[in-house]
């Protein structure tokens, strides 16, 4: 059974959870989340743009990852283009902007509200699971300026007990003071950062040795790096989280992936659709949120990831990750004319005989060409010349297309490769 945490808020510190539900029956964590969904849904449709586009959907019959993936996916990427339209949300919030607690902006410019809770971006449990605990000085170099990074560990922090440096990115020297006055024994930040506080420490004779705990995003974490700063004596955990969403999924004591936050639903999908893929295959991260002020259904965050199997050995039971793997906009020109994951996914609506597809643009005789390589356990001269047909009929450009078999791509969400070579 899992240990239940004081208030939910971290307050015994040798506690493996931060709370029961992290260990709870899966079948019973997804009922929860579906019985929760029709209400959220109901109250999202008070939002003008929401009411457009759930318009004819009973939220009574969302109560399924099934029922789910019929609705329509909300791209990231358009955000900015839907709120200029409708300033300052594109008509996706209900409520007025002086309801919330603060209102940042993110680079496109996409405007976030962060509702008023003492833990609006849902960072606490993963802190926790970093070693986070009550009483603990953290050391925050996200920003604080505009963006809500910063305010995403912070309230997160606070939420746990934890006593926080407001520092924000940058001035190694101010930032050695703070850590030489206060000693806190924890970090939240980029990796990358982290690393240059310890080399120029060590160059500078300053001390950061209180830091033997981190909790790091933002930017990619490799193994060599992993292993740089653990060298150093600190245990660095990586968090999943976007400036909209906040923490998504958290690194463990496992090491396996990053575990699915709770009170979220993640969907992974076929980069360019709504249509989610096969346990272990990559694909787009959707995320829907249960906030009843600020959800998001069906956000697609244009990042690849692919779901692990079976339940983490840290005993947490929610769906697994392997992380951030790149980007699923693989949208690009060929001969002046962008060709999308969306026009390579509709090629196989139309050929539903075809399974992973993969479009490659090369440069050939100094001009652009793209071969369609479509997997296919039966493959003939006439089912060849459909798809090279439909392919000029979707893209409106010529191609070749190869049929080859089964399990001969990769599984690695990309359904355009770019592999031009300029010199």
């Amino acid at each position: 059974m899992a240990l239940r945490i004081e208030g939910a808020r971290g307050g015994d510190a040798l506690a493996d959870y931060y709370d029961d539900l992290e260990t709870r029956d899966p079948i019973l964590r997804e009922a929860a989340l579906f019985d929760r969904l029709p209400d959220i849904l109901r109250r999202a449709s008070a939002a003008p743009a929401y009411a457009e586009r759930l318009k004819g959907i009973d939220p009574a019959s969302i109560t399924s990852r099934e029922a789910l993936a019929s609705l329509p996916v909300l791209r990231k990427g358009e955000l900015s283009t839907l709120q200029k339209a409708a300033l300052p949300f594109g008509g996706f919030i209900a409520e007025a902007p002086g309801s919330f607690g603060r209102l940042f902006t993110s680079p496109g410019p996409i405007f976030e509200a962060e509702p008023t809770a003492s833990d609006p971006w849902r960072a606490a449990r993963g802190l926790y699971a970093a070693g986070f605990r009550r009483g603990d000085i953290v050391l925050n170099t996200f920003s604080y300026h505009l963006t809500p990074g910063g305010f995403i560990m912070d309230s997160g922090a606070r939420a746990l007990g934890c006593a926080v440096i407001p520092a924000g990115p940058g001035n190694t020297e101010q930032q050695f003071e703070l850590i030489e006055a206060y000693r806190p024994a924890a970090y939240c930040g980029t990796p990358d950062f982290l690393k240059i506080l310890i080399d120029t420490a060590a160059t500078n004779g300053r001390d950061v040795s209180s830091i033997r705990r981190a909790l790091v995003s933002g930017a990619a974490f490799p193994k060599s790096l992993q292993e740089t700063i653990a060298q150093h004596g600190i245990e660095a955990y990586q968090a999943y989280a976007t400036a909209d969403l906040g923490f998504i999924a958290y690194e463990t004591s496992a090491r396996e992936g990053l575990v699915v936050n709770e009170d979220i639903i993640v969907e992974i999908v076929r980069p360019g659709t709504g249509d989610p893929v096969a346990e272990g295959d990559v694909g787009e991260i959707v995320v829907t949120t249960l906030d009843p002020r600020h959800p998001f259904i069906r956000l697609a965050l244009g990042d690849l990831t692919a779901a692990l199997p079976g339940q983490s050995p840290c005993g947490r039971t929610n769906m697994r990750i392997r992380g951030w793997m790149g980007r699923a906009d693989q949208a690009t020109k060929v001969k002046g004319m962008f060709v999308r994951p969306e026009q390579v996914a509709e090629i196989g609506r139309r050929h539903p005989e075809l399974g992973r597809l993969r479009l490659v643009v090369l440069r050939e005789h100094e001009t652009d060409a793209m071969t369609l390589l479509a997997e296919c356990p039966l493959g003939s001269d006439d089912l060849t010349a459909a798809v090279t047909a439909t392919l000029q009929a979707v893209t409106k450009l010529k191609g070749m297309v190869t049929l080859v078999a089964p399990g001969t791509l990769p599984n690695d969400g990309k359904v355009i490769a770019d592999e031009r070579n300029y010199g």
